[in-house]
């Protein structure tokens, strides 16, 4: 690689870090607050005078300007080129000495074995008393640049996995859903033997976590996707589910409605995560929805054949006092949102049920794989703890059998969030504003 195609890597590395800061709003000062490195550094960062040694704080910059997925990726990628184009620099510079610099009319200064003679022509004298530095041999330099392609190639095929993941989604409904789920399989109406799907076929909005059981007697079903086995028609094994469901765990119906409660003082919690990344927030705050939990439910039929949704319901499996944790807002200022269809679930209830809310139609349902549905579910207390999931009833010809919903296999959790210290995170701002009169 040449010294100019080193410079453009690092420029284009800076290039991208400049357009996410441009496009966050705010300033160096207050990134470099948040980020806790000085002022200079992240500008060097981002006019290309300096490369970071590693990809962590690149990151955590990119996370706080709201960097996507994709644009995560493209970073990783100009930052491992960057930091190669770095490091081939510092290895040419020491392995030339002055002896070979080149003099400002193109000729060659004498070197260590060389010494000027009168007439201008060089004169060889012994070298064995100067000592040469070692060249770093040119197979170490080709195994790091295999190490640092082969990196940049993995995270090019797990963007691009993670981009083409099929999901089931309808018109207006964008944002990518969390994949779970166990379905418990229902067996035919009439005598079979005891099926054991292989599932070994992908399927669009294949469940992640799935595990199907016999019912009414009929034994375990083995594990398998719930989609089947890829099958199509009469193919198709007579037990796999004909239906799959994403999950999205935390729906924002606007950034101010999400609230979280965090065992944690506001020092120790980051900035506010956007719906895309509520879940990896939650998970690495042991985070609990605040109040009310909004849940998306993207179920979409996996055969040729139609599926009818009977009936959801939630099931409440522990309930205890409230969480004695800080409140913290996702959003201020949003203003008063619009209520729109969902099922509405108090979890406060002593049998809690799944009932209809803003004109939301009540079941049965159905869908297909060219028909999927999309259904809102908000389950809310003001005096629990509770942990709970929901389950799917289905039916399809002479079979049928009920999915099990949850959060990526752990039960969702509410807590009520009365009298509890809260806590905003103002736009512009750096830090935790503690809420007053709310």
């Amino acid at each position: 690689m040449s010294e100019e195609t080193g410079t453009a890597r690092t420029e284009e590395f800076a290039q991208l870090l400049r357009e996410l800061k441009d496009r966050s709003g705010l300033s160096y000062g207050t990134l470099a607050k948040r980020l806790h490195m000085s002022t200079s550094t992240l500008h060097r960062y981002c006019n290309g005078t300096a490369v970071p040694v590693e990809y962590a704080p690149v990151e955590r910059l990119a996370r706080v300007c709201r960097a996507t997925p994709q644009e995560l990726v493209e970073l990783h990628r100009r930052w491992i080129l960057a930091d190669a184009a770095r490091g081939r620099k510092t290895d040419q510079g020491a392995t030339r000495g002055p002896a070979q610099q080149a003099r400002s009319d193109g000729t060659a200064e004498p070197g260590p074995g060389e010494a000027g003679g009168e007439n201008g022509e060089p004169v060889v004298i012994d070298t064995a008393a100067v000592a040469v530095p070692p060249r770093r041999p040119s197979w170490l330099r080709r195994r790091r640049t295999a190490l640092i392609a082969a990196v940049a190639v993995v995270a090019a095929l797990g963007a691009v996995a993670f981009a083409l993941r099929p999901v089931a989604v309808r018109a207006g409904d964008t944002t990518t859903p969390t994949v779970t789920g166990t379905p418990d399989v229902g067996e035919p109406a009439k005598p079979s033997a005891t099926p054991s799907p292989s599932g070994s076929g992908p399927k669009p909005s294949a469940p992640a976590s799935v595990s199907p059981t016999g019912t009414a007697g009929s034994g375990d079903a083995g594990s398998s996707a719930s989609t089947g086995d890829g099958e199509q028609g009469a193919n198709r094994p007579a037990t796999a589910v004909p239906l799959a469901v994403a999950i999205r765990p935390y729906v924002y119906e606007d950034p101010c409605s999400q609230h979280f409660l965090v065992d944690s003082d506001p020092e120790q919690v980051g900035p506010p995560a956007s719906e895309q990344d509520a879940p990896r927030w939650s998970a690495a705050y042991g985070a609990v929805s605040s109040g009310e939990q909004r849940v998306a439910l993207t179920v979409q039929g996996t055969g040729e054949g139609t599926v009818v949704l009977n009936s959801l319901h939630v099931r409440v499996l522990t309930k205890g006092a409230p969480l004695a944790w800080n409140d913290y807002s996702m959003g201020v200022g949003c203003g008063g949102g619009v209520g729109t269809k969902s099922f509405d679930v108090d979890l406060d209830d002593g049998s809690p049920t799944v009932t209809v809310k803003n004109g939301q139609r009540d079941f049965p349902y159905k869908v297909s794989e060219s028909d999927p549905e999309v259904f809102y579910v908000t389950a809310h207390t003001t005096a629990h703890d509770v942990r709970w999931d929901l389950s799917l009833d289905w039916s399809s010809g002479d079979r049928s059998g009920t999915v099990r919903i949850d959060n990526a296999g752990r039960p969702f959790r509410t807590s009520a969030d009365v009298g509890r210290p809260g806590y905003d995170y103002p736009l512009g701002s750096s830090e935790w504003i503690e809420r007053v009169g709310g």
